[in-house]
């Protein structure tokens, strides 16, 4: 869609998403249903904080503004905003109904072409939410081992058995904090030194932005099989987007169980457990998850669509394409300018732009870039969260943008007074870590050796 974006000389006004915001203050905790989507991870001030309409790549927020956008949803946007196929497939769904008192044949249709795509997909299993599957691929994990410890790297949703590993784990029972530890991404010792008789499973993002060394996942998966450890992948990201088949595609590696959502339903709330039959099997009888939504057909529908679209267009192609010349070309910049400070790291699929402390506060420095993208009209919060709707003219203006953007730093950075030049208040810590994923509390962290 043509590039439409009017912003270049002022940032937007932002009236009516602030008296949302307002309102929402005395309402909801925190203001936001999702935190990655809250006010803590934009300029307070300058950014907007709803966003009322997407169409493609582009959103609108509450004042009217337009936006290139590339947080996607934060993930699930694999196609794209309003996908014409995809929401046709849910608009015949909704006239025939949403959910139903038994089964749907959607339910087989979509777990079939799982089963096509995943390379362990020998059952398939549905829910809504990350969380969901993550959590009954640990129960089953458990259940299939007789063990009870887990160990996690990554971040794998706000359940007890993980969430326990952060510092926001009040309300969890020290019994339940003392069953799940982390290990470091990279680092196989870490995983060899905590794994003992009592340890069920290794679950993991297969990546996160970091690219496995020294064949990590390979050794991995084997010290899972000596050990009697189940591997579970966290698919969340990786799942439909670096390659059809998710990361055990990309990196022929095959885990016990595997999770994945977003991108497999272009927004519409899905997720899917895979894994081996001998370990789903346990669903049957043994361990329960069932959920009223699980069969719910209009994700089902655009699961089905979505899936069908991926594979006809070869999507995960695409967005390596696209996503490649994004950190190509901010990095030439960063050379170019003599910014060693600032670079453009991770998969074509799904990169990140960070910032070194030696040249200041880095998220004063995030602050101010996502100021100026935003005064320019893009949405960015750091990420290039590709999709199949992101043409050759939204590349061509974020790389004009950046060319626009980058010095301006440099300018705050050497006159050392980066927060002279933002205004409004910076961008929180992000939680969600994206890497030194070793973080459990060290009072808690008494491993059995």
């Amino acid at each position: 869609m043509p590039n439409e974006i009017k912003f270049n000389n002022d940032y937007p006004d932002i009236t009516e998403s602030n008296k949302l915001y307002g309102r929402a203050l005395s309402l909801i905790p925190s203001a936001t249903q999702t935190l990655a989507k809250g006010p803590g991870q934009y300029v307070k001030g300058i950014a907007p904080k709803y966003l009322v309409k997407g169409k493609g790549s582009h959103v609108w927020d509450a004042d009217g503004n337009e936006y290139l956008d590339y947080n996607m949803g934060i993930g699930p946007l694999s196609l794209g905003y309003a996908y014409e196929k995809v929401d046709e497939a849910i608009r015949k769904q909704l006239e025939e109904g949403i959910t139903f008192s038994l089964m749907h044949p959607l339910e087989v249709e979509v777990a079939e072409l799982i089963n096509e795509i995943i390379p362990n997909a020998e059952a398939v299993r549905f829910s809504k939410t990350g969380a969901d599957v993550t959590s009954a691929a640990v129960r089953l994990a458990r259940a299939y081992t007789g063990r009870n410890k887990i160990l996690c790297c990554g971040y794998h949703g706000w359940h007890d058995w993980y969430i326990s590993v952060t510092d926001r784990n009040n309300g969890i029972p020290s019994e339940i904090q003392d069953l799940t530890f982390t290990f470091n991404y990279n680092d196989i010792r870490t995983v060899i030194d905590s794994i003992d008789s009592d340890v069920a499973a290794v679950i993991l993002e297969p990546i996160v932005f970091e690219a496995p060394k020294d064949e990590y996942l390979i050794k991995l998966k084997n010290v899972c099989q000596k050990k009697g450890v189940l591997l579970i992948f966290d698919e969340m990201w990786t799942g439909f987007r670096l390659a059809l088949g998710g990361a055990q595609e990309y990196f022929y590696i095959r885990p016990d169980l595997a999770c994945y959502s977003k991108a497999v339903a272009n927004g519409m709330p899905l997720s899917i457990l895979t894994g081996r039959k001998d370990i789903m099997k346990l669903l049957e009888k043994e361990v329960f998850f069932f959920t009223t939504f699980g069969g719910e057909a209009l994700s089902l529908a655009a699961a089905k669509a979505t899936i069908t679209e991926l594979k006809e267009k070869n999507v995960p192609a695409y967005l390596s394409k696209q996503g490649a010349k994004l950190i190509t070309s901010y990095n030439e910049l960063a050379v170019k300018l003599d910014m060693p400070y600032t670079k453009c790291s991770g998969y074509n699929c799904r990169s990140i732009v960070s910032f070194d402390s030696s040249a200041g506060n880095p998220l004063e420095m995030k602050s101010l870039v996502q100021q100026e993208m935003i005064k320019h009209g893009i949405l960015w919060s750091g990420f290039h969260n590709m999709s199949y709707s992101h043409t050759d003219e939204d590349i061509l203006y974020t790389i004009r943008v950046y060319n626009e953007v980058l010095p301006v730093l440099k300018k705050a950075v050497e006159e050392k007074n980066i927060g002279k030049y933002l205004k409004g208040k910076p961008v929180e810590p992000v939680f969600r870590k994206t890497g030194n994923f070793n973080i459990k509390p060290k009072h808690k962290m008494a491993v059995a050796q």
